[in-house]
């Protein structure tokens, strides 16, 4: 009886979930008409026999004719019914809660270097931000930068570790201009989670003080759904520090207006701690707390019970089929969009050009769907499937990532296309214009067969060899100062502007095209050569007669004896320590900036920016 119970209708609760196939019900006087018209018009008889004769002749055919209407009455009511989806009770839906993305926004301007958080605030924000990294639990993870505009340090990534690489080359000497504009820091990290398609993620600024614009941007960004917090970063005492222009100000925390950028983003606010109670109180060491919170009701739909309407409309269809083709052909009619719309809630619509709707979802809906299929299985190195998917979509973000698939597929002339297609559609694009440049060189080096890249240095290959044939493979020293100049800046990080974690190809072609939203080493500007290769061979070559005689002039002093070599207390032999010493002044002529590439790549994108007006 409990169980019968549930299943009885609570009228309290009774309503449509699809109301507006109640304007089916206005068809029935208009199918009554017709019926009874078409009864009178088809009666052959009627023409034929007096009228006060009928009733003795057609009276069971008569009754039969009167009984046809009605059932085709009942049939289109009780359909219209089950279509307007009748619901009075919920049934318990599991829900998919996504990761998601986080983009730190961290403050670069000159009051990072106020001293009031020992040794330095940016010390600090450098420390807490890889502390950050270290303890996320999931999800992509980003880092941008800003002083007088924004820069993108490190795209969204799923490896924290690609992003820490870059904390050390932090510092407010890297941008091209001084400033405070925390606003077009938030509308920068807004725009990148944009490029991804992302539903919801979270933006994390870190800075000691924003301003009304500030709060604006974090609100904008809410109404995406992006959720906007902020790290305090300084006390309310504040430090001195020196500007740009080189004058002494003031730098003190104004927790009152971070607050409010808190509260327009729909985040939270915490100052920075030496433990990280400041992380946890923010939310965003679980990529999962960035979702949207579930309020209560969510995870529970309406139950549509119109099936049970199904059974006397199969049946009175049954009937029909035998007696008349026409009523069965009404019936299944008017259920085919019912049935349609049962389909679709247990199976997912079928692929269709995004800029053409459907009846379940609007064409704006598709697209993004599309975009982020694509995106994913560009993530798992199926090529085909992304672009598939992104084929159609004429977008800005769909031309962008239809150009990174067909580059990782070879395809670099058709890639080319699409990133001018992208250009044309978003002409300050810099990830398009960044990539479209590496595809350009990866096709010509295709092309060129390797040639022009082996030419590009015949005098650096001359005196590598040379200095072979000179000091044998013994010496290390006998390495050229652009070889080592080479394992530096690969040993940083590149510049990448766009989505990290793709898989690479296998070939050196398909090496050189850029993952989605990626700008890889041939999209950063190559070292000044040389002006004069001969007078640079002719200074390293007597660079090297000199060590060679300060390395004789050791082992003929304090060398070896009866030809054996003297250890040192370090266990060494000189003649291995005066190697090292070697390797060391090589070493030491290479510059020691590991924020280089960081200022080059923002004043590139800065001068960019100036040519387009921004």
């Amino acid at each position: 009886m409990i169980a019968l119970a549930s299943h009885l209708p609570d009228w309290n609760a009774l309503h449509f979930l699809r109301p507006e196939w109640l304007w089916a019900l206005l068809a029935l006087p208009v199918i009554l008409a017709v019926a009874l018209y078409r009864q009178r018009r088809s009666d052959a008889w009627r023409q034929a026999v007096d009228a006060h004769l009928l009733p003795h002749l057609l009276a069971a055919g008569a009754r039969r004719r009167v009984r046809l209407p009605l059932a085709v009455l009942l049939g289109w009511t009780l359909a219209a019914l089950a279509m307007a989806g009748p619901s009075w009770r919920q049934q318990a839906q599991p829900m998919f809660q996504p990761s998601a993305p986080l983009l730190i926004v961290l403050d670069l301007s000159s009051r990072i270097t106020a001293t009031d958080l020992p040794p330095s605030r940016l010390l600090q924000a450098r420390a807490k931000v890889g502390e950050l990294l270290r303890a996320r639990k999931g999800g992509q993870v980003g880092l941008v930068v800003y002083a007088e505009d924004a820069y993108t340090v490190a795209p969204l990534t799923d490896d924290g570790s690609n992003v820490a690489l870059y904390l050390d080359a932090l510092s407010p000497d890297v941008m091209p201009r001084d400033g405070q504009r925390a606003d077009r820091g938030i509308d920068w990290a807004t725009r990148l989670m944009r490029q991804i398609a992302a539903a919801q993620g979270q933006i994390l600024l870190v800075t000691d003080q924003a301003d009304g614009e500030a709060a604006l941007a974090a609100a904008q960004a809410r109404g995406l759904g992006l959720q906007v917090s902020v790290l305090g970063l300084g006390t309310p005492a504040g430090a001195a520090y020196r500007d740009d222009s080189g004058q002494i100000r003031q730098a003190a925390l104004d927790e009152g207006r971070l607050r409010a950028v808190a509260t327009a983003g729909g985040g939270r606010y915490a100052r920075i701690t030496a433990d990280g109670s400041d992380l946890r109180a923010l939310g965003v060491l679980d990529a999962r707390e960035g979702t949207a919170a579930q309020r209560p009701g969510e995870g529970r739909q309406w139950r549509d019970e119109g099936f049970w309407l199904l059974p006397p409309v199969m049946l009175l269809a049954l009937l029909a089929f035998r007696r008349r083709a026409l009523l069965a052909a009404v019936l299944a009619v008017g259920l085919l969009p019912w049935m349609g719309d049962v389909q679709a809630q247990a199976a997912p619509a079928p692929a269709s050009p995004p800029s053409q709707g459907t009846l379940w979802k609007r064409a704006d809906q598709l697209q993004h769907q599309r975009l982020a299929d694509g995106v994913q299985a560009y993530r798992a190195g199926d090529f085909a499937t992304a672009r598939k998917q992104f084929e159609g979509i004429d977008s800005d973000a769909g031309w962008y990532n239809l150009a990174n698939t067909l580059a990782r597929q070879g395809s670099y002339d058709e890639a080319i296309a699409a990133y001018d297609r992208a250009l044309a559609l978003h002409p300050g694009m810099a990830d398009a214009v960044a990539n479209r440049a590496v595809v350009d060189a990866a096709r010509k080096r295709k092309q060129s067969g390797g040639q022009g890249q082996d030419q590009q240095k015949p005098q650096q290959n001359g005196q590598q060899k040379q200095q072979n044939n000179s000091q044998g493979q013994r010496n290390p020293q006998g390495q050229q100062p652009q070889q080592g100049q080479k394992d530096q800046g690969q040993g940083q990080p590149p510049s990448q502007q766009g989505q990290q974690g793709q898989p690479q190809a296998g070939d050196d072609d398909a090496q050189s095209a850029p993952q989605p939203g990626e700008r890889g080493r041939d999209g950063q500007q190559a070292p000044p050569q040389v002006e004069d290769a001969k007078a640079q061979a002719q200074a390293d070559e007597q660079q090297r007669q000199r060590m060679q005689q300060a390395m004789q002039q050791a082992r003929e002093g304090k060398g070896e004896q009866d030809g054996k070599p003297v250890p040192g207390s370090d266990g060494t032999t000189p003649r291995q320590r005066e190697e090292q010493q070697a390797v060391e002044a090589w070493m030491r002529r290479v510059p020691d900036d590991p924020g280089a590439l960081l200022r080059a790549k923002f004043q590139l994108e800065n001068e960019r920016r100036k040519r387009e007006g921004r």
